[in-house]
């Protein structure tokens, strides 16, 4: 199974070090040196990791092959693709892998149905479920506990409350909606 571990964002320096968007709660063992991480675009990779460490706040990383400014910035927002072993799951009970998430069947907690996630976008401040609606719309959900109370993987469904107009005009047929549960 191929998990999306990383983002290459733009070159560092003119030795060929790229910044990235760490997409896993273990960067120190899926990107440590000597990883080898598949790339979308296929066409970039596989790339090995010669060597990475923290600068700003900010995680650097130095493939080998890749020497300079140019090369580096060639890589510029290639997602890095590591191979996990699909029986693999995260340790803590609320947390999933994107491909876990993946298809999942969308409800309100009074059963109506939303959509299916079809994506899970990764941003700075929160995690987004991307929801196909039946109309062929979509939907952005964030994914917080105030909104996603559920995952049911037995089931295969999120169970969500969202908030007046998430994913309809709530505001106007529920005024008692309260985001914070109280």
């Amino acid at each position: 199974m191929q998990l999306v571990v990383a983002r290459v964002g733009r070159a560092h320096g003119i030795k060929g070090e790229v910044t990235v968007e760490v997409r896993t709660d273990e960067p120190e063992l899926r990107l440590a040196p000597g990883a080898v991480l598949h790339t979308d675009p296929a066409a970039t990779g596989p790339l090995t990791i010669e060597s990475g460490r923290v600068h700003s706040g900010r995680l650097l990383l130095r493939f080998e092959g890749v020497a300079d400014r140019n090369a580096a910035e060639a890589l510029r927002n290639t997602l890095l693709i590591a191979e996990v072993d699909p029986d693999e799951l995260p340790e803590e009970p609320d947390e999933y892998y994107d491909h876990q998430l993946i298809d999942l069947d969308v409800v309100t907690s009074d059963g109506a149905a939303v959509g299916r996630i079809t994506e899970v976008s990764h941003l700075p401040s929160q995690d987004l479920f991307v929801v196909a609606r039946p109309d062929g719309s979509e939907v952005y959900v964030p994914f917080v506990e105030q909104i996603v109370k559920e995952i049911d993987l037995a089931e295969q469904k999120a169970v969500i409350d969202p908030p007046p107009g998430l994913i309809d005009d709530r505001a106007e047929t529920d005024p008692s909606w309260d985001p914070e549960g109280a």
